[in-house]
Parts: C-alpha cells; structure tokens; sequence
C-alpha cells in the first residue's frame, strides 16, 4: 500500500487526514470530560444527544455540500472546513451551558459532513489507476482503525501532565496542521458538471443516482447491515464486558481493539484481493457472515459467562471487524465506478449522508433494545436486520455486473452528440459504453434478456 504514499498530492492529502483524526479523537475524549464537568450524572444523556447531533448533521448537511461543490474551489472548501473545526476546536474549553456544546458539536460536524465527502471525491481524481485507488482505500480504513486505538492512549498519556482543556488545543492544532497540508498540495480541477435544475435538484442528484442504480443500492443495503453489527459493537460493548462478564473497565478498551485488529488485518489483505476478485464477491460474503456472528452473540449473552466467555467475545469482535472492514472498504471503488467524474462529489455526499442515516437508526435501536430486552434480544434484532440488508443487497446487485452496457436512447433527438457511435433500431438508437446516472441517462437499462422477452411475441 505504501507506494501510493510517492504521490505528493495523496501524500499531504492522507498525512491531513491522519492529523485530523487524531485531533479529532483528542476532542472525542476532551468532550466526554466536558461534558461531566457540565453535567454531572446526566453527561450521558448530554453525550448520546450530541452523537444524535452529529448523524443529524451528517445526513442533512452533506447532500447541500454536494449541490455546491461544483461552485466552490475544492481547495478552499476543504481548508474553510478545516479552519472552522479548528475554531470550533478552540471555543470550547470556554463553554458553560449544555446548549452551547450541542450549537458547537452541530457546527463541528456540520463542517466534517462537508470536508468528509468532498476529500473522499478527491482521491480518485489524485489516483485514477484501480490499483493505486484500492491501496488508497485500504490506508484510509487503515487511518480510521489506528485512529481509534492511538488517540485514547494520545490522550491518557497527555491527561497526565495537563487538564483536559488542552486537548482541545490539540485537536486545534490538528485542523490548522491540516489545512496547512491542503493548500500545500495540488488538487486537480474538477470536470464541468453538466446537471439542471436547481439547488434541491442538484442536491437530490446523489441520492437519485444510489436509488437509480442497483450496486448502489446493493451498497446502501450492505451500510445499513454494517451499522446493525457496528452498533451492538460501539453501543453495547460496555454494558457487556462490565455487567455481564464482570471484568474491570480495561477489558472494554481490549474489546474494542479486537474489532480494530480485525479491521486492520482485513484492510491490509484487500489490495491484493481485489486484483483478483470484484467487490460483489468480496463484499457480499463478508456482509452474510455478519448475521451468523450476531447470532452466536446472541446465544452467549442468553447463557451464564464461564471461562470461554471473554475469549469468544475477542473473537466475535474480530470478526465483525473483519467483515465490517471486507464491506466498508471496496465501497469507493463501487462509488466511482458508477458516477461520471464530475459527479463524484454529488455521489460520495449521498453515500456519507445515506450510510450514516443507517447509523442514526441503528444507534439508538442497539442501546434501546439492551436496556429494555437485553443484550440477547438486541443481538438476534440487530443479526435479523443485517439478514434482511445483506440479502437485498444479494437480490439488488446482479450476478454479471459489467461497466459496458448495451442500451437504447429513445429520447435523444437525431444528431445528439451522444449518439455518435450509436445504431438505429426499431425501439430507438442503440450502443454501448461504461453506463452511468447522468444526464443523457436518467434510468438503469433493463438486462438484455429482459427485453429480448418483451419483443418476443407471446
């Protein structure tokens, strides 16, 4: 993966990410702190409305970002972005109210809904090569698992010798540090977007183009079967190791590292996997062993703990980790694969906005079902709701998937510079190519067995 690091524009581009998210889990920490300096027992309620917050932002903010991202340099989103979060950053050691940390969280995470999308449409105009894109892919997973495990112990190491203010000082430096590597390198012009209409329409586009496309939709089930295992994970992984196997508050952070290890192991095994199998046959088994794994969660949380207990909880997290890693990574390969270029932002927003609708469902479920019906139900509703995605996902995403598609144009006027190549036939003018939403094609063609049948007489 690392020769992807010799290109100088991916190289600032990953070391901004990199210093972003670390400053990012500082304040993660920082605002946990924060939050029970304000209030007390209550910092829980405060944190879970915060969380709430962000998905809030995520899902709204995201698809508007992709409505103007034609109109904005790219450059400078991106280092406006970064500038505010570091403001933001700033700002708040000082607060003093609840309601001013949940202003401040939704404007942080306003500006990450709109930095997030438009670096992930980015990277493949920086690497166009499939092979360089994947290891891309690969190290951004890579970023996000060690992100998780470093900054905590960034952090404890730092509560050390200074108050937890100053890790809001940190995560400022990482976003100027961030910005500073942005605008050091050289991003290439984004292609003219060719869409009509106006802001709602522009910003309506990516969704249209996942639910007008079948492996995006196939995408969107398999985030949603994603965030059913993920949750139980983030939510519940505290609530298990503490009450129901009774073992000290370290063993939650060891829990969470197996799910980063299982990660990590998987995203440094997909680069070369994906040279010799499609994201369908990666993908899908990944996503079907999620269900399994929940179900096994299920009947050893339905049991009383033993010795085996803890062991097969590492495992189980591993495993999930593993298989969230083999469905998480290949899906910008799948994104790019059916945008045009200049549609990439619109799309990779939609995508950002539509998985983590996913999360803002599955989040509150896993922590309401485990405190309501147990950590066993919550298990077997979680596992039945990665079922049902994973197997949409099967039905949606065809078996033969190639980028050519044989099509028919029955709207296009005669002389269209899009019919060039193209053949008159009987239902209109028909030619091949690599078959994107866009705005010459407004619908998924139907297979061609499909309409050999409707012209056969019957």
């Amino acid at each position: 993966m690392l020769p992807v690091l010799r290109n100088r524009t991916y190289r600032h581009l990953f070391t901004a990410q990199v210093v972003a998210l670390v400053g990012t889990g500082l304040a993660t920490v920082a605002l946990s702190l924060l939050a029970y300096d304000i209030a007390g027992a209550n910092a829980s309620a405060v944190l879970g409305t915060a969380l709430a917050i962000k998905m809030v932002a995520y899902v709204g903010i995201a698809p508007m970002v992709g409505a103007f991202a034609d109109r904005i340099p790219r450059r400078a989103l991106l280092v406006t972005m970064d500038l505010t979060r570091a403001a933001v950053a700033l700002a708040l050691p000082f607060i003093t109210q609840v309601w001013q940390i949940y202003l401040l969280i939704f404007l942080l995470q306003a500006a990450s809904a709109a930095f997030t999308p438009t670096f992930q449409a980015t990277i493949p105009e920086v690497l166009p090569a499939d092979r360089d894109y994947t290891r891309a892919l690969s190290m951004t997973r890579l970023a996000y698992d060690l992100e998780s495990l470093f900054s905590p112990a960034l952090a404890a190491g730092l509560l050390a010798v200074v108050s937890y203010d100053w890790l809001f000082a940190g995560t400022t430096v990482g976003f100027l540090a961030s910005a500073a590597l942005v605008v050091s390198a050289v991003l290439p012009k984004p292609a003219p977007v060719e869409r009509t209409g106006g802001v709602y329409s522009k910003a309506a586009f990516g969704t249209r183009l996942f639910w007008a496309t079948p492996r995006l939709r196939a995408l969107l089930a398999l985030d949603l079967a994603v965030a059913a295992a993920g949750a139980i994970v983030f939510v519940d992984t505290v609530v298990l190791v503490r009450d129901h196997l009774h073992l000290p508050a370290g063993a939650v952070s060891l829990a969470l590292g197996a799910y980063g290890a299982g990660s990590m192991a998987t995203a440094l095994l997909l680069p070369r996997t994906l040279q010799r199998f499609s994201e369908r046959t990666v993908m899908l088994p990944a996503a079907f062993t999620l269900p399994a794994i929940l179900a096994a969660v299920a009947v050893a949380t339905a049991v009383k703990p033993s010795g085996w207990s803890w062991p097969v909880l590492l495992a189980a997290w591993a495993a999930i980790g593993a298989a969230c890693s083999a469905v998480l990574t290949p899906g910008g390969r799948v994104v790019r694969r059916s945008a045009a270029d200049a549609d990439l932002p619109a799309a990779f927003a939609a995508q950002f906005s539509l998985s983590h609708s996913c999360w803002l469902l599955t989040y509150p479920l896993a922590g309401w079902l485990a405190a309501a019906a147990g950590l066993p139900v919550t298990a077997a509703v979680l596992g039945l709701i990665a079922l049902v995605a994973t197997t949409a996902a099967a039905a949606f995403w065809p078996l033969r998937d190639p980028a050519r598609l044989d099509h028919i144009h029955a709207d296009l006027p005669v002389g269209h510079p899009h019919l060039t190549d193209a053949h008159r036939t009987a239902g209109g003018w028909q030619h091949g190519h690599d078959y994107v939403i866009d705005l010459n094609h407004r619908h998924w063609p139907r297979p061609a067995w499909s309409r050999a049948r409707q012209a056969t007489p019957s």
